[in-house]
């Protein structure tokens, strides 16, 4: 079960998320009258943070998907204009892989084969995890094409989702999505 994350927008700099503008208190003020306001912002939170979390556990691990879901919120909150109505899920998930990148780049640890500790048994991305020859299968793969293939099979974002996290269009979305399956399949049937 995912953690409650509670987020308390500041006007601080975030320099470690590129492209998170730094409103101005006034701005905060005059943008929360539009649309996004803080009953949106609540209701983002409400219905996104699980599977924002399982998502940052799945390339993370247990241990630092808390902070990191919080950071995205925070940048969510900021950039609350930039969210689109029509797909806030796959924003969260292109926000949430800049997160991660930056995250990495500090040098910090990964766990590969950390899972969150409530899970059900019959989630198929845990199954996933647990099979050595799927993550042998994966880790031949290309960062990339490793991405795709997850947030496809993990996430469940094809067509317009997974052109928007991967902030290409559809038809490249499509196309990516075709060539990580087939290289997925080649490399499946090199192990076997």
């Amino acid at each position: 079960m995912a953690p409650r994350l509670t987020v308390v927008p500041d006007d601080g700099a975030d320099p470690d998320v590129p492209g998170a503008p730094v409103p101005a208190t006034d701005e905060l003020t005059d943008a929360a009258q539009g649309d996004h306001d803080a009953a949106w912002f609540d209701d983002l939170v409400r219905t996104h943070t699980r599977a924002l979390h399982r998502y940052l556990v799945r390339r993370v691990g247990v241990g630092d998907a808390d902070d990191l879901a919080a950071d995205v919120l925070v940048v969510a909150w900021r950039r609350r204009d930039d969210v689109p109505d029509e797909a806030p899920l796959a924003w969260l998930y292109r926000t949430a892989g800049f997160v991660v990148a930056n995250f990495r780049r500090k040098g910090r640890p990964i766990p590969i084969g950390e899972l969150p500790d409530e899970v059900a048994d019959d989630d198929p991305a845990v199954q996933a995890v647990r099979d050595d020859q799927v993550r042998a299968v994966l880790r031949r793969l290309s960062p990339r094409d490793r991405q795709i293939v997850l947030l496809n099979a993990w996430e469940g974002l094809a067509g317009d989702d997974l052109a928007a996290v991967l902030g290409i269009g559809r038809g490249g979305a499509d196309a990516a999505l075709s060539r990580a399956r087939a290289r997925l399949a080649s490399a499946w049937s090199e192990l076997g």
